[in-house]
Parts: structure tokens; C-alpha cells; sequence
């Protein structure tokens, strides 16, 4: 890696996963302009989710995070972000109980509008034309015009994540987070479930926790109101990332200020190659994920150059290596790890190794693959001397049928009734508070 970095040097250097802009002198006045607007988060923001994330590294505090697979456009408004916010803060309370620490909430939001694909072109019929990459990069709709790459939805993704984020803070700090409402602790998915009562059990103690501490100290309006939630996605669209990418006053280096969080998918985690690039220089803490296809001298790699000062709650390692080869795939790379004696926080994402589609040629997850993944990756970790700091889901706070099973036991069957993901399919509310509950049992049971 050349020793010189700036915002602008990843073009330097093979991109994949980028698009060609028919109109360079568009893209450049695209990314001129958003260079000028207000950045979307601050760097004390992101400085105070590196503390915290060094603390979960050191088993202090645990991580949550969650959100939608591929935000759109369409979903900015109010009922929809309300919903991803409610389910966050709902699992988060599960984990606390089930941890007994405090829980770092991240949501994949206000920027996750672009998405990777395995091929460039997507044919139906007759017709080929460029693949769907996400709102941020083109649209949707089936058309030569929809599908060209457009500048100007840069633009677009911002108001949105701006949007989004205004939101977001007006609800956390304006009450919506007070733990009290009932309609938080609707449970009834549960019922008929072998694990009802504990379900119950778990909402109660919880309910009289908080109750016992507002009654005792009467903070309820400061401390169970509000709650602190960061933002993330995945950083693939450089010309974005770049256009938002700045110093700022009394603080050394350069922050990505769209996001609190971005990470690097294994696609675009060549050593050689512009993410990699254009990360090594920001000061956000960075994800990595990290698949069965990863090896140990391309993890250390990426590990060198990333972080080569072993800063505490720089590196998250997100490992996604399916229920069939976690438990193969996980251990050399966690003792290579170890080895090293980097400072890394490690997350399970049990949702991207556990895809495939129904012969009906519709993508779904099975939930008890889902959670398999997650039970093995704790039991690994408790193995083999590490710990697991967090878990990464994509997830929707709406009634969505998009993955299998479950405690209502959705099926094949039920997917087409309510499939609404563009790219991934997501857990629905649902299955993600069961989710959450299932890791406060495992959790608790250790």
C-alpha cells in the first residue's frame, strides 16, 4: 500500500462492484455538492461508538445490529422507521436482560442503499440490462433508462439519510424509547411455542425491573426515555463515501461523516484493492465480514493494514459462514486472530451463510438455520477462549413473510403473501424478538 492517502486515492486503485457514470462532469459536480452539505454524523459520535465498541471487545457491553437488508427510497417515511426503531429497542432490552450489560444499538439505516451483486447484468425473457444495485446507484423498474447508473440519486440517498436520521433523533430523544407502553410487549407470536412460558417469564422480570427502578430512583424520564442509536452500511459506493469523507476541527485524520459505522463486505476486501484503500484512511471504526472463502493470510492482511496500530474498537469482525460450516470455517481464523493479539470486536451474522431459494425460485432463510449458526458461534467462541460481542441481523419491524419458521412456523407456503425485500429476505418483527430472546436464554443459561 502507497504510504500517500486522501479521499480521492482509491481511484487509484482495481474497484469492484462500481458502476460506470455515462456523465463523469455529472458525477463530479454530484460529489462537489454533497462535499458541501452538513455531514449526516458527527466525529464525537463516532468516536463515542468506538469506545463502545472497545468495550464489547472486553466483554463490557454487547452489540446489536440490525436493520434492513437494502433501504429504499420508498420506505423513508414515518411508520416504517418507527418500526425499525421500535423492534432495535425492543431486542436491545431483551439482551440486556439476558447479558445483564449494556447493549450498543447500530441500525443498518440512513444509508444502506446500495448492494453488491454476483452478476452485472440481470436477463428476463429476451431482455438484458443492468443488474439492480440498490436506489443509491440506479432503479428498480425493468427499463434501459431505470436501470442506467444515475449520479444524481447520490443526491437523493442523502436527503434521505438526512431524512432518516432527523427522525430517528427526534424519537429517541422525544420519549419514544420509554420502555413503560404495553404495546412493547406484545408476545402473542409466542403462544403455542414450547418456549411460551419462558417467553413470559423473560417480559415480566424485565417489566418488574423497570418498575423497581422507577420507583426507587425516579429516572424513568432520563435514563429509560432515551437511548442512543448509530448508524451503519455497507460503504460500497466509493464516490458517496468519498463525497462525505472530511477532517474536522480539533480532531486528526479524515471520518466518513455518513455513517457512524461502515464495513467492508468480502467482495471488495481485496489487499489490494480501492475499498480497502479508501478505509485504511478514515478514522470510523470498520467492519470486516468475513465468510468461508476468507483465508488466514488475507484476514491478517486486512488486519495490518486496517489497523496497524491495534487501536481498541477500530476493527468489528462480523464472521457469516453458514450453520453448515461455522463450525470449520471459525475456528482457524479466531485463533489466528488471538494470535496476533489485535484488539478486534467479534460479531456473528447468521443471516447471509443461511440463503437459498425455494424451488419456487423465491430467496428465503430458515430460522432454525439462523439460529443454529448463532448457538455455534457462541459455543465456539466459549471453546476456544474468545467471546462474542454482538450479532448482526437484517430485519424489518414489519409483518413481512420473507423467512421460514419461526414460533408461528411460517412455511414455504407463506412467503409470497407478504414478500416485500427488493435484494434479501429479512426476519420479520416477530421472529426477531424471538430471536433476541432465544440469545438472553443462551446467554443467561452460560
Amino acid at each position: 500500500m502507497s504510504l500517500a492517502w486522501s479521499p480521492s486515492s482509491w481511484q487509484q486503485r482495481p474497484a469492484k462492484q462500481q458502476v460506470a457514470y455515462e456523465d463523469a462532469g455529472s458525477l463530479a459536480k454530484v460529489i462537489d455538492e454533497i462535499g458541501r452539505l452538513p455531514p449526516l454524523v458527527t466525529s464525537w459520535e463516532i468516536e463515542q461508538l468506538r469506545g463502545s465498541i472497545a468495550a464489547a471487545a472486553r466483554g463490557d457491553t454487547f452489540v446489536l445490529q440490525g436493520g434492513d437488508c437494502a433501504e429504499s427510497f420508498d420506505d423513508c417515511r414515518a411508520d416504517p422507521i418507527a418500526a425499525k426503531l421500535k423492534i432495535l429497542m425492543q431486542m436491545s432490552l431483551v439482551l440486556v436482560h439476558g447479558t445483564r450489560k449494556p447493549v450498543v444499538r447500530i441500525g443498518r439505516i440512513a444509508g444502506q442503499y446500495a448492494k453488491p451483486r454476483s452478476a452485472d447484468v440481470e436477463t428476463r425473457g429476451d431482455v438484458t440490462l443492468p443488474a439492480y444495485r440498490g436506489d443509491l446507484i440506479n432503479r428498480d423498474g425493468f427499463t434501459l433508462a431505470e436501470r442506467a447508473p444515475d449520479p444524481v440519486l447520490m443526491l437523493r440517498a442523502y436527503e434521505r439519510a438526512a431524512l432518516t436520521l432527523n427522525f430517528i433523533r427526534a424519537l429517541t430523544d422525544g420519549g419514544f424509547a420509554d420502555l413503560h407502553h404495553p404495546e412493547y410487549w406484545d408476545i402473542s407470536f409466542a403462544k403455542g411455542s414450547p418456549h411460551a412460558d419462558q417467553y413470559e417469564k423473560i417480559v415480566e422480570s424485565i417489566r418488574e425491573s423497570l418498575d423497581f427502578v422507577s420507583a426507587i430512583t425516579g429516572v424513568e424520564n432520563e435514563v429509560l426515555r432515551r437511548v442512543d442509536v448509530y448508524t451503519s452500511h455497507e460503504a460500497l459506493a466509493l464516490p458517496y463515501e468519498q463525497a462525505q469523507t472530511r477532517t474536522v476541527p480539533r480532531r486528526a485524520g479524515h471520518y466518513n461523516l455518513s455513517t457512524h459505522f461502515p464495513w467492508i463486505g468480502m467482495r471488495t476486501a481485496q489487499l489490494d484493492g480501492a475499498h480497502v484503500e479508501f478505509h485504511r484512511g478514515i478514522r470510523n471504526p470498520l467492519g470486516i465480514k468475513i465468510g468461508p472463502a476468507m483465508t488466514i493470510d488475507w484476514l491478517l492482511g486486512l488486519l495490518e493494514v486496517l489497523d496497524p496500530e491495534r487501536e481498541p474498537g477500530r476493527i468489528t469482525l462480523i464472521h457469516r459462514m453458514g450453520a453448515d460450516h461455522v463450525a470449520t470455517a471459525l475456528p482457524p481464523l479466531l485463533q489466528a486472530v488471538q494470535r496476533t493479539g489485535h484488539p478486534v470486536l467479534w460479531i456473528c451474522d447468521p443471516m447471509h451463510g443461511n440463503t437459498e431459494t425455494t424451488p419456487s425460485g423465491i430467496k428465503t432463510r430458515r430460522f432454525d438455520r439462523i439460529s443454529a449458526e448463532l448457538e455455534a458461534s457462541f459455543e465456539l467462541h466459549a471453546q476456544l477462549g474468545s467471546r462474542l460481542g454482538g450479532v448482526h441481523v437484517e430485519l424489518t419491524g414489519e409483518d413481512v413473510t420473507e423467512c421460514i419458521g419461526g414460533a408461528r412456523g411460517l412455511h414455504e407456503g407463506d412467503l409470497e403473501r407478504a414478500y416485500k425485500s427488493r435484494v434479501d429476505p429479512r426476519l420479520n418483527y416477530e421472529q426477531a424478538l424471538e430471536m433476541a430472546m432465544r440469545i438472553a436464554r443462551h446467554l443467561r443459561g452460560r
